[in-house]
């Protein structure tokens, strides 16, 4: 099902002169890549949103580990609490390019990457909804899936790896809706995905999916072996392709390690919870939007397309940072059974201005229309770096405690807040913990969350001894600073609104305030 099919049935057809691309030709692609590099580089530079989340901070250490010593680690070189434990930077392709970036233009690089990520992710999303979808409906989902994103927008490898879930994704779904297997040009984006994010192996999943729907179609048509066998092949490729990683095979059980062996401390982390809908959620506008639409056209969908709808929508409501997918990937797997079903029921009708307009920017964009916009986006950034540059969120990065500490002599090993790992990783402090939880392991964190709440007060002098901490980095509301202010051998050097530091006396110079 071609674009133009699409147009010539909803009384959108281009002349013949309208239809041959002109090199200024704009494309409402190229117009949402760009307001969404745009939206990107305002939440990053504007809002300081993109660099709340600890995790950024040690991805960037860990490129910057990766360059200087021209190798990927095999074991922690971050912590004091896991020296020579077993870790490869699975996302090392990802952090390699977050820490080229920082070296190149500072946290205004990093953001700048991720929204040309973020960026390339829409437009390719709306493109592959136009080849189904009337231009109105093709850009409603993908304001959609932008608002979906947003609450999780942040400078980490799942931005940067985005793309690359959509091209293979709409990969995917364009062999399964021509009867056919998908491309073997798909495999090199597999490669590239299994070391740019963990995120790879939902990738082989959607493949496993429609390899079942090409199965099924197979079977009615009496071609099901034929449809085993090329889709088969194809899987069997992927998944040669997807170990193509420093791990290895042990690279396809890093979401089991995630989402099975680590669950306490999935429930503690935020970002694994499930949506709070006391708060305005774009999730439900989708979920009630999506339920209007079926209940008052009874539009219906295949069985396995269902199946993975169905699927996202309970990763969605299980964990908030599912949602994006949700956005992202539903639309792929609806809009052509739906168009089809709306192409049946509507009844030819002159279009309005608006969606001559919207028709008007379907074709894709010209060649020198397409150089021009991605040329002003250079200047807007630069502009943006000169005028407001991206500077840390001191809401939520302890600078000026860590400041503060080494300016009163802190040293050795610390105790330090779970966000903030990331942080003292960046800084070359060795942390206690941080994001890399699958590493630390549940036995481990939980331990970590006893005594920083006094679940089990007895556990924490216990555990300062074990580790021989020396200070503490902590967040003001944490039980454990109020038991560390009682203590004689504790002295506290520094509070603000973010942290709170302590040293141990007999490690604190004289004159310390």
């Amino acid at each position: 099902m071609t674009q133009a099919h699409e147009l010539r049935d909803t009384g959108l057809a281009l002349g013949s002169g309208e239809q041959a691309l002109s090199t200024w030709r704009i494309s409402l692609p190229l117009i949402v890549g760009i307001y969404v590099y745009l939206l990107t580089l305002y939440q990053g530079s504007v809002l300081n949103l993109l660099l709340l989340d600890g995790d950024t901070y040690w991805h960037v250490a860990a490129g910057r580990w990766i360059l200087a010593h021209q190798a990927i680690p095999s074991a922690d070189p971050f912590s004091h609490t896991m020296p020579g434990v077993p870790w490869v930077a699975h996302e090392w392709l990802s952090e390699v390019l977050l820490a080229l970036a920082h070296e190149f233009a500072g946290w205004t690089g990093v953001v700048a990457l991720t929204g040309l990520a973020f960026a390339t992710t829409a437009a390719l999303l709306t493109r592959a909804l136009l080849a189904h979808l009337v231009p109105a409906r093709a850009l409603l989902l993908a304001v959609a899936a932008v608002m979906m994103v947003v609450p999780h927008l942040l400078a980490r490898p799942h931005i940067l790896s985005m793309p690359l879930l959509m091209l293979w994704t709409i990969g995917l779904v364009r062999a399964a809706d021509a009867g056919r297997a998908p491309s073997l040009w798909l495999l090199p984006v597999m490669a590239v995905w299994a070391n740019a994010h963990g995120g790879f192996t939902l990738g082989l999943a959607l493949t496993l999916a429609f390899a079942l729907e090409a199965a099924l179609d197979g079977w009615r048509r009496g071609e099901m072996t034929r449809a085993l066998k090329s889709w088969g092949l194809f899987f069997g490729l992927a998944v040669c392709a997807s170990v193509l990683t420093p791990q290895g095979p042990n690279g396809l059980v890093f979401t089991w390690h995630v989402m099975v062996e680590s669950q306490y401390a999935l429930s503690r982390i935020g970002e694994w919870a499930s949506p709070d809908f006391h708060r305005f959620q774009p999730l439900a506008v989708w979920l009630l939007g999506g339920l209007a639409v079926v209940l008052h056209q009874g539009l219906r969908l295949p069985p396995v397309r269902l199946l993975l709808v169905l699927g996202l929508i309970y990763l969605s409501l299980k964990h908030m940072r599912n949602i994006e997918l949700l956005g992202l990937l539903a639309p792929l797997f609806v809009a052509a059974p739906l168009a089809t079903q709306w192409r049946q029921a509507a009844q030819l009708a002159r279009p309005d201005g608006i969606a001559r307009r919207l028709g008007a920017l379907a074709p894709r964009a010209g060649a020198a229309a397409a150089a021009f916009a991605c040329l002003m986006v250079v200047p807007a950034t630069l502009l943006q770096a000169r005028l407001r540059p991206v500077e840390l969120p001191l809401q939520a990065v302890p600078v000026r405690a860590l400041e503060a500490a080494l300016r009163a002599g802190a040293q050795g090993p610390v105790l330090n807040a779970y966000n903030w790992g990331g942080y003292l990783i960046y800084s070359d402090i060795a942390v206690f913990i941080d994001g890399r939880a699958e590493m630390y392991g549940d036995a481990f964190f939980k331990k970590y969350i006893d005594a920083m709440s006094l679940t089990q007060p007895a556990s924490f002098e216990p555990l300062l001894a074990k580790y021989r901490i020396t200070w503490t980095l902590l967040s003001p509301d944490t039980p454990a600073v109020a038991l560390l202010d009682r203590n004689p051998n504790w002295k506290r050097v520094h509070a603000d609104d973010t942290a709170v530091v302590h040293m141990r006396r007999s490690h604190t110079p004289e004159g310390t305030p």
